[in-house]
């Protein structure tokens, strides 16, 4: 749809709400199908049915049909079927006149109804998962473990990791990727626990077990923005050649052009564009001795830097290149991942991150968990792109397993919390809690949950107006200029 963009005002705002009624319609299947679970099951254990709600809040439109009040709320944020012989929620669904001349049902009736949401959740997923093997998914991961760049004064660095490393493991997990969902090198890196972290690497032909125990990299946040997961200092090795040279800059001047490939710097090879920005910090007037490689060519030049004359205010020094590599275009191939692998590996992440949560000393905590705010925009800039649509499939395997796990965890309010109950029901043969006591506990769990909702959105909306980690000094690349 990109093409609707060239029609100016008009086509980028009819995008704009095709793109947005995409996401919308993603949201409201995975909200239908749960919310399904719970009405199908209610059906089959005679329970009455009072309403089918997508959202929340006063409702934009409404119909009864054969004794069931359907509707659509006017706050994003969820679902439900009002099921007044289930734990109350008054507060939420509307008060029931008659919940005491209903007829009681068996805690197998609440268990069975309160697991089918979940369960719902997840046969989704798995029809998700079954259309990215069919289909297919982009190669976004990077599958390089071998590191091309160690930041100076680093954890890395200071443990002994030098370029070439090739990771290995990582608390005797074995890496498969640098940036993948599970079991990368940046995930096992954020999700580690205490103060060391215990890597393998291949290191001349031979493992060398190294030991970080210092100089471990958290971003601090605050009130407007999130803090940042824990690093290292480490970057991947990858193949890389000069994308753009900007006109009259630096690397213009000494003879760089596009297609080129530095193989070293000051002597060393070099692994990573990393290493040649990273050699300018606080440098201004260093010079970087470089070996490039153009066709059958080797040339010798040295590559200093200068501050652009535009934008105006602009005072970091640059040297006018620009990257590209050779896994631009890997990314846009296809794999056809295994449909149970794929479940398996997004059961995985929600685990580890729930584990992650709830162990003490780990640097991940709720403000890292994204609302439908940020979920939403991730739908979105996926929809934007031309084969964005199987990134789409993929991600909603993910997010269908997390609905599923995430409404499994006994808080009162949740499907879980109703298991939990009916368990313990079944066990002492009456409610554990009096009626009018749990309409109170679930209207209390109810406000704590819509609570943090508003928290971990008031964090999405910060990120999304782009001042999360984003320098406002820093340029577009199309906006730097240098004289002649």
């Amino acid at each position: 749809m990109e093409w609707l963009s060239s029609l100016g005002f008009f086509g980028s705002a009819l995008r704009f709400i095709i793109l947005m009624l995409e996401v919308i319609l993603v949201f409201n299947l995975m909200i239908l199908v749960h919310e399904w679970g719970h009405f199908l099951a209610a059906k089959w254990r005679g329970l009455k049915i009072e309403k089918f709600y997508i959202w929340f809040g006063k409702p934009i439109w409404k119909k009864n049909i054969n004794g069931v009040e359907y509707g659509l709320g006017s706050l994003p944020f969820g679902g439900f079927v009002a099921l007044p012989q289930m734990a109350p929620m008054d507060a939420i669904e509307g008060k029931v006149e008659d919940r005491d001349a209903l007829p009681p049902i068996t805690a197998l009736d609440k268990i069975i109804v309160a697991f089918a949401g979940p369960l719902f959740s997840f046969l989704l997923a798995c029809v998700f998962a079954l259309l990215v093997g069919w289909v297919g998914m982009p190669k976004r991961f990077n599958p390089v473990t071998t590191l091309g760049y160690i930041k100076p004064d680093s954890a890395g660095e200071k443990a002994g990791l030098k370029p070439g490393d090739k990771v290995l493991t990582i608390d005797g997990t074995p890496i498969t990727s640098w940036d993948g969902p599970i079991d990368s090198l940046r995930e096992r890196i954020a999700f580690s626990q205490g103060q060391t972290i215990e890597f393998v690497v291949e290191r001349e032909g031979e493992s060398k077990p190294i030991k970080l125990t210092s100089g471990f990299s958290v971003e601090k946040g605050g009130l407007l923005q999130r803090s940042g997961l824990r690093t290292v200092g480490v970057g991947p090795k990858f193949e890389f050649d000069v994308g753009e040279v900007k006109p009259n800059s630096p690397a213009a001047k000494v003879g760089i052009q596009k297609g080129d490939s530095i193989t070293h710097l000051n002597g060393q090879l070099v692994m990573t564009p990393a290493a040649i920005d990273s050699f300018f910090d606080g440098k201004p007037e260093a010079v970087a001795k470089l070996k490039i490689k153009r066709g059958d060519q080797t040339l010798d030049v040295d590559l200093t830097v200068a501050k652009p004359d535009a934008p105006a205010g602009y005072d970091t020094p640059l040297h006018g290149m620009l990257y590209g590599s050779p896994a631009d275009a890997e990314s846009k191939q296809l794999t056809y991942p295994n449909w149970i692998a794929s479940i398996k590996q997004a059961s995985t992440m929600m685990a580890r991150t729930l584990s992650g949560l709830f162990t003490a000393g780990d640097n991940v905590s709720l403000e890292h968990l994204s609302g439908p705010l940020k979920i939403g925009s991730i739908y979105y800039n996926l929809f934007k792109e031309n084969d964005g649509w199987r990134m789409v499939l993929w991600f909603s395997v993910i997010l269908n397993v997390n609905l599923a796990l995430m409404n499994l965890i006994p808080f009162p309010v949740l499907d879980g919390g109703h298991i939990v109950m009916g368990i313990a029901e079944m066990i002492r043969r009456r409610p554990i809690v009096q009626m009018k006591w749990l309409e109170i506990l679930q209207t209390a769990c109810a406000l704590m949950l819509f609570g943090f909702m508003i928290y971990v959105t008031w964090f999405d909306a910060w990120d999304l107006a782009g001042n999360g980690k984003k320098s406002k000094s820093e340029p577009k690349w199309e906006e730097i200029q240098f004289n002649g």
